[in-house]
Order: C-alpha cells, then sequence, then structure tokens
C-alpha cells in the first residue's frame, strides 16, 4: 500500500477522534495546550492499538478468504466510512459525555479511555482489512496513530476557537475517504 494510502487511511480513521476532539475544546474555557496533547495522545494510542489488534486477529483467518479479500477490505471500509457519515447526520448530545455539569473539561481517565474506544472501533476492522491485503501493519499503526494525534490536538483547539461549526464535516469527510479507499482497493484487484 503507497504511502498516500496510509496517510489518507490515517485521515479518514482520525475523524472521529477529530470531532470528539473539537467537542472536548468546546468544554474550555481558555485554551490548554496541556490538556489538548494529553487528549490526542489517548486518541491516537488507541487509533493505533486497534489496527494491530485488528491485523492479528484477520491474520488468524486470512489464508481461508484470501481469493475474496480485496472484496472484504472493501466491504468493511465502505460500511465504516457509511456509518460515520450517517453518524455526521444524527443530533447528539456529546457535550454531556465530555464535558462536566459545569460546562468543564472532563479528562478523567475512565472518561478518555470511554472515548479513546469508541473512537477507534473502526480502526479494528480497518486492523482485519489490513491483514488480508499483506500490509506492512507496523508502517499503518504509527502512521494512523501520529496522524490521530495531530488531528485531536488540533481538534481540542479547533473546538475552542470555533466551536461545534466543523464537527459533522470532519465525520463526512472521514467516511468519504475510508469508501474511496475500500473502492480503490477493489478497483485495483479487478483491473
Amino acid at each position: 500500500m503507497s504511502i498516500f494510502n496510509l496517510i489518507s487511511i490515517g485521515i479518514g480513521l482520525s475523524m472521529d477522534a477529530f470531532a470528539v476532539a473539537i467537542c472536548k475544546g468546546l468544554c474550555q474555557r481558555k485554551m490548554n495546550w496541556k490538556n489538548a496533547i494529553k487528549i490526542g495522545l489517548y486518541f491516537g494510542f488507541f487509533q493505533g492499538l486497534m489496527p494491530l489488534i485488528g491485523y492479528f486477529l484477520g491474520s488468524q483467518f486470512a489464508g481461508l478468504i484470501a481469493s475474496v479479500s480485496n472484496w472484504i477490505a472493501f466491504f468493511l471500509l465502505a460500511i465504516i466510512g457509511g456509518h460515520m457519515i450517517k453518524e455526521s447526520r444524527e443530533v447528539k448530545q456529546v457535550e454531556e459525555v465530555v464535558c462536566d455539569v459545569d460546562g468543564e473539561l472532563k479528562l478523567d481517565v475512565k472518561n478518555m479511555l470511554l472515548l479513546s474506544i469508541a473512537t477507534s472501533i473502526d480502526a479494528l476492522a480497518v486492523g482485519i482489512s489490513f491483514a488480508l491485503l499483506n500490509i506492512n501493519i507496523f508502517s499503518a499503526v504509527a502512521s494512523i496513530a501520529v496522524i490521530t494525534f495531530l488531528f485531536s490536538t488540533v481538534g481540542v483547539f479547533i473546538g475552542f476557537k470555533f466551536g461545534a461549526k466543523y464537527k459533522s464535516k470532519s465525520e463526512v469527510l472521514g467516511g468519504v475517504i475510508l469508501i474511496v479507499i475500500g473502492l480503490k482497493i477493489l478497483l485495483e484487484s479487478i483491473l
């Protein structure tokens, strides 16, 4: 897989974390870069861990389904991308999860673990598709983790600065990117 595709997948996967980071930024009364980096580290770590877990799970049965692996990768990425687009259209009460009752930023371990896992579940499925496509998992995981860290850290600042304006747009963009990459993988195997 090309570096461009890995970066694109990293960007696509980071959009859920980016959207939640924007919401976290909404809770801040003043910009706190230490909190932004902490949020970026949580999201980046889990976004990198989940495809690694998915890769090792997928490697267990990759030989059994090798002949249809490109179709499976396409369907996984298309389903994840479509779900992200669908979620961007739903009205959510995210502020309850990311802010305290007084509107202050929630950064306790329980809250951050919950959000980190919730925003990275789709990366688990992408990791399975990586196993089916015989991708170098360590470069993929590193790029996904770093991209998510950067997007999430900047997302906190954007949330602080600009508010909820960009949240749903980032989820749509992430979904479209994953669908396009899945389609590209499928077309490359057919043509």
